[in-house]
């Protein structure tokens, strides 16, 4: 029962057979097997997936190729492109570095315009934040922190029209700690705490009775960058795990079908709580 909570060595080989086998002929990943061309997002997390298990990358050099002629034309694209480069050990290309560079110097994902997405008000400004920080951009620390603490709602949490959510306030608390602005701890963490569950899992908001895997992975990032721990390490590695399909990768509940993302969250997650568990 207690090794059933961890990624154990069987667990680990399903998920590195899940991976290496959703590799395509120019290198780059899907996560449907066959169905779909390569992809930055999917390469970056199949090789964040298969470092995070000590395991070797297929066909590196073909991978590389990929990522040197995968077009990028977002934020998004730019951002996964890079940090996939850098798992290869290559460097970001100098191309890319223009690009980005570029991008960055129109200052729109750094808070001076207001916009929300699906996932998170705030992940593009993460992204943001963290491709400044690779290549040395300075950002306007004051301005980006007061422009994201606005969004900082009565209850802790962060969030548009006063609605706090899990995965805004996880991207805001990790773009505060990028900028060396880390919020108050006391304040945010009860809305954390308040989406965690005594059965496993964390909900988007309170309220919510349905623990997903992003939200999860979402919550323990938070405690992590608070530098507090799930109060329900084992019920939440019980259910992590629940998540795992025959295929060998995780979905984002116990229906559904694998992700690479999903399985990157389960991993991620299941690594933060497994010192909890002794």
């Amino acid at each position: 029962m207690i090794e059933a909570r961890r990624l154990n060595d069987s667990i680990k080989k399903e998920i590195i057979n899940y991976v290496v086998t959703r590799q395509n002929e120019d290198g780059g990943y899907c996560f449907a097997q066959g169905a779909l061309e390569s992809n930055g997002q999917d390469t970056y997390y199949g090789l964040s997936i298969l470092k995070q298990l000590s395991a070797s990358f297929p066909n590196p050099e073909k991978t590389k190729r990929f990522l040197e002629e995968n077009r990028v034309n977002s934020i998004h694209s730019m951002y996964y492109t890079a940090q996939a480069q850098l798992l290869l050990g290559v460097g970001i290309n100098g191309e890319l570095k223009e690009n980005i560079t570029r991008m960055l110097g129109s200052l729109k994902y750094f808070g001076s315009q207001t916009f929300f997405s699906d996932s998170s008000e705030f992940e593009t400004t993460f992204m943001a934040l963290q491709l400044a920080k690779l290549l040395k951009i300075e950002v306007d620390k004051i301005g980006v922190t007061s422009w994201l603490n606005s969004f900082q709602n009565e209850d802790g949490g962060f969030g548009p029209y006063n609605h706090s959510n899990i995965d805004s306030t996880y991207h805001a608390i990790a773009c505060l700690t990028l900028l060396d602005m880390k919020p108050n701890k006391q304040v945010v963490l009860g809305f954390v705490r308040s989406c965690e569950k005594p059965y496993g899992g964390f909900t988007a908001i309170p309220i919510n009775f349905t623990p997903y895997i992003e939200y999860t992975y979402y919550g323990v990032m938070a405690l992590e960058l608070l530098n507090e721990k799930s109060r329900y390490p084992i019920q939440t590695a019980d259910w992590v795990l629940s998540c795992q399909r025959r295929s060998g990768g995780f979905a984002r509940s116990d229906l559904g079908i694998a992700t690479f993302v999903d399985t990157y969250y389960a991993i991620q997650t299941l690594e933060k709580l497994k010192p909890l568990q002794d």
